[in-house]
């Protein structure tokens, strides 16, 4: 079976890190709510919404998750914010919880980046 779909690089932030912890202490599905996704992106499917405010250099999104611990919809699911790199790289970047935040601002957005910025050098 030959496959011929590009592989996706994906990172994540220590922000992602500590709330995908934080989240799953309290809901213990998330890991595999956010899995199907990730796959999504891995073979080159970039879904949700670009933000808006955050200039032409980022290109970033936010991408309803469906919370399977919780009766909702995906409207009250997660929100996962990432970034596209190039199209072989993607940076997750956050994840939160709708039932638990409001939106994120784009200057939340640009402090994890700055974060991580710094992480690299």
């Amino acid at each position: 079976m030959s496959n011929n779909t590009p592989f996706v690089q994906i990172d994540l932030t220590p922000e992602y890190k500590r709330n995908l912890r934080e989240l799953s202490k309290k809901y213990r599905n998330i890991r595999f709510d956010t899995q199907s996704i990730i796959e999504q992106f891995q073979g080159g499917n970039f879904t949700g919404d670009r933000l808006s405010g955050m200039g032409e250099n980022y290109v970033i999104f936010k991408v309803r998750v469906k919370n399977s611990d919780i009766q909702k919809g995906k409207s009250a699911g997660y929100r996962l914010i990432y970034q596209v790199e190039s199209q072989m790289s993607i940076l997750l970047l956050t994840i939160y919880s709708k039932s638990n935040r409001e939106d994120i601002s784009p200057n939340e957005v640009l402090s994890i980046l700055a974060e991580c910025d710094r992480d690299d050098t």
